[in-house]
């Protein structure tokens, strides 16, 4: 693939990072090729959206991805042209975000003798008016991101067919005889959830962009106990969703993702639901319960303490949405 310049003098930096998997190419080309996953699966993505699709598994796409680099989450749309048969990705963002002037790349999935394969992963990039210090902070944030997704990528295609026992999801639901919009403001407002929720301890909430929230939060467990977590969530007023991720997880855990999603519905009332995708590590599982637990007894464990605290705030949404239409 040749890399492309913003002018004629100004000539794109190129990065190659590679790895190499002890799993079949057709696994790890399908990870790399189902960007709905990625959340899950690469530690800087918080959210993909497909906004349009050639093909399902070939073809073109046109994406919006939102992710951690460096201490911000920064968006951008790519266009990606898959090719399946050849087991190559390539793509190139058609809105970047400073300071990044151009970006693109391409991903190389090759199988190897011995049934594993070698994952190669390019990168060309100009920074905005050719800066040298943003272009030394563009290097760090592809070098950093580069080698956490690859090692990602190894980690889960290797968990072969326990990956499905290590991956789950669940939701949990309330119907609100209230507003759609109270009940996204009740969630949006995280700021004020010592105040209003019994299980949250404390909160610092920092919001450098609209919509884009990174949150620090002391969570109460019912032993009395405080747990700490970090996350990063994007907020889609128009549409009354919340996304976010867990940057810091418990030790059972290698991931966690979830969603906030409102819905008015025919009859008046609005349906709001809190979905949570996990990812469990078995080690962490083991350090965490015991050396003789299960990956079913952890399931169970996750979900209830993940159910716990959603329903808790699903609840107070709905009370103060429901209060919020007595008053109106």
């Amino acid at each position: 693939m040749a890399p492309t310049a913003t002018s004629e003098t100004e000539a794109p930096h190129v990065t190659e990072h590679s790895i190499t998997v002890s799993a079949p190419p057709a696994t790890v080309y399908a990870l790399v090729a189902d960007v709905t996953a990625w959340p899950q699966v690469f530690g800087p993505t918080v959210h993909v959206e497909v906004l349009e699709e050639a093909a399902p598994g070939g073809g073109e796409q046109l994406l919006r991805i939102w992710a951690v680099a460096g201490e911000r989450v920064r968006t951008w749309t790519s266009r990606r042209t898959l090719d399946p048969v050849a087991r190559t990705i390539t793509f190139r963002q058609v809105v970047t975000a400073a300071p990044v002037a151009s970006m693109g790349g391409e991903w190389r999935v090759q199988e190897l003798e011995n049934g594993g394969t070698r994952v190669t992963l390019l990168h060309d990039y100009v920074a905005m008016n050719g800066d040298p210090a943003a272009e030394e902070l563009i290097a760090q944030a592809v070098d950093r991101n580069s080698r956490a997704e690859l090692l990602a990528l190894k980690n889960t295609a290797e968990q072969g067919d326990t990956r499905e026992e290590l991956h789950f999801t669940f939701s949990d639901s309330e119907i609100v005889f209230g507003a759609a919009g109270d009940v996204f403001a009740f969630l949006d407002r995280a700021d004020l959830w010592p105040q209003r929720l019994p299980h949250v301890a404390r909160l610092e909430l920092d919001e450098d962009e609209p919509g884009i929230q990174r949150m620090d939060m002391d969570t109460r467990s019912p032993d009395g106990s405080t747990h700490n977590t970090t996350s990063v969530r994007v907020c889609f007023e128009d549409r009354n969703v919340i996304v976010y991720k867990q940057l810091r997880v418990p030790v059972a855990m290698s991931g966690h993702t979830g969603r906030w999603v409102i819905e008015p519905l025919e009859d008046g009332t609005t349906r709001a639901t809190s979905w949570h995708t996990v990812t469990l590590d078995p080690d962490g599982v083991r350090t965490a319960l015991g050396p003789e637990a299960t990956l079913s007894e952890a399931r169970t464990l996750v979900r209830e303490a993940l159910g716990a605290n959603s329903s808790t705030t699903l609840r107070h949404a709905k009370q103060f949405a429901e209060e919020a239409r007595a008053e109106s």
